[in-house]
Parts: C-alpha cells; structure tokens; sequence
C-alpha cells in the first residue's frame, strides 16, 4: 500500500502554503501580536472559504469541496505552521450547520476548552452548538494571539459530537507548529557561532535538533493514519503525539536559541505558548489516555 499524498493532495497543501506565504507572513505575525487584540482578520477568513479552507468537507451538493479528513489535515497543518490566530477548527466544523460559516463570513467559536472558556469569544458571531452568543469575562491568555473569555454559566453549547474531529483537526495544527519549530532551530544553529563555529556543529545541539524532528514525524505519521481509519483510539492517540511534539518541539527550539529565545523579538515563545493552548483544546492528554486505556481494557478477554 502506498500511504504518501497522491498529487492533488500536495497540490492542496502547496496552495494552501502559498495563499498563507501571501497572506500571512512573519510580518503579519507580528502585526497581529502588536495589534492590540484584533487578532481574527475578516479580509483573511473571507479568502479562506473562497479558497475552500472551511467547507473543505461539506459535500459538493451543499456546496462544499467533498474531500475528507486526510485533505484537512494537510491544510491545517500548513495554518499551524504560520500561527495563523482565530477559531479555525470551530468555524470548519461549523460549516453548513452555521450560516456564514463554509464562506468564511462569519467566525465561529466553540466551547472546545474546559472551565467555561471560550476562545475569540468577542470576534466571533456564533458559538458551536449554541442558540445564542453568551456574554463571557475577559481571562488572561498565556498566548497573545488566543484571547479568553470565562462564561458562567458554563457553555450550554454541546460540542460531544465534534469532539474526536475537532481534536484531530487539532492534532494537525500543533504538527505543523512543530515542524516549523524544527526549521526556525536547524537555521538558528547553523547561523550561530560560538567558539569559531556554528553551533549546529555541538553534538548537543544536534541531538536536540534530531530529537525535534523524530517527535514532529512521529506525530505526524499518526495524524495522518488517524485522518484515514477516522478510528477513536488512534485520534486520541495522535493527539497526545502531537501536543507533545508541539511543546516540547518548542522549549527545545527555544534553548537551541538561548538567550535569544526568551525575547518578545523571536516568534519561538509565540509557537510554545499556542501549543499550550492547543494542548488543552477539544480533548486533553488525560481524557485522551482515558479514552485509550478504556479500548486497551475493552480489548482484554
């Protein structure tokens, strides 16, 4: 069996790269991170849906793209890999069940972490699986590209059903996070010097490069089975994956980068702290060892 992308499959995530190159660069990284809070750009998500980003999945005859989960991963990985900020996988899994949402007109949210917490609650013109917008008290975010807001009454919207979607979808975000993260620690090390030469060239420095990139593969190759088998146990398993790959991709990159790295300046801080968000959102590491421990034991005689 031959598990690579088929062609149109690297068409897709190409022109989904180029659109975020475009669209989405380190300079509007960083304008979104001095921006003030406006961090979802209208103009954007609209050339999202026209792109088909959205309503990726929905059928064709309700006027979707009608490809699959193994065709969303690929984009949101790219999304990942720039840090492109917003409610991305509430506002595809709200494609055709929220007006507005498979065009990209409208924003919408979900109540995908715990506690009552909303993300871009004060953006967004729907919240999955909600009648009605809640009003929600500002929280501090750890990322300046997330905002919080704690709703009380905790969420009447029921994401349960969206769960092991939102969760892979996800997964593939905090994959191309670490991937990048992989790319901004390999150029740091070779540009580097200390002591006459690059420190890519220290044996440590190497050893964390590798083990950087093995976790980001590793995670990567179970996101991908999981978008295929659509199986529970192994969504849940490749989340786990890849929120581990994210975060500890992240810290690694940032001690590759030292001193550096700790700055407002590097965007390396940006990538950790989006991946402690993401770690928490649609299913945690505890309910995702739950869930696999559950099958482990269902499995037994």
């Amino acid at each position: 069996m031959d598990f690579q992308p088929t062609e149109d499959q690297r068409a897709l995530r190409a022109g989904v790269r180029d659109l975020l190159a475009g669209r989405y660069g380190r300079e509007a990284l960083r304008a979104s991170v001095d921006g003030g809070g406006v961090v979802v750009d209208r103009g954007l998500w609209r050339e999202l849906g026209e792109a088909g980003f959205f309503a990726l999945r929905l059928p064709e005859a309700a006027g979707g793209v009608g490809l699959g989960l193994p065709e969303a991963v690929l984009v949101f990985e790219e999304a990942g890999r720039v840090l492109l900020p917003g409610p991305l996988v509430a506002t595809h899994l709200a494609a055709g069940v929220v007006p507005g949402a498979a065009a990209g007109t409208a924003v919408v949210t979900a109540f995908d972490l715990g506690g009552g917490l909303v993300t871009h609650l004060a953006q967004a013109d729907a919240v999955l699986g909600a009648a009605d917008l809640p009003a929600g008290q500002p929280v501090r975010s750890a990322d300046p590209l997330t905002p919080l807001h704690r709703v009380s009454p905790p969420s009447s919207g029921d994401v349960s059903s969206y769960a092991s979607t939102g969760a892979l979808l996800t997964a593939a975000l905090q994959v191309g996070s670490a991937l990048r993260t992989v790319e901004l620690a390999v150029r740091y090390a070779g540009e580097r010097e200390q002591f006459g030469q690059p420190i890519g060239g220290f044996q440590a420095v190497k050893h964390l490069c590798a083990q950087m990139l093995v976790r980001a593969e590793v995670a990567r190759t179970a996101v991908y089975a999981a978008a295929v088998t659509e199986d529970g146990g192994e969504i849940a398993s490749a989340k786990l994956l890849a929120d581990e790959a994210a975060v500890l991709g992240a810290r690694d990159c940032l001690q590759i980068h030292g001193g550096m790295g700790f700055t407002w300046e590097a965007d390396v801080h940006l990538h950790l702290k989006r991946a402690w968000v993401r770690a928490e959102q649609w299913r945690t590491a505890a309910e995702a060892e739950e869930l696999l421990a559950a099958e482990l034991l269902g499995s037994l005689p």
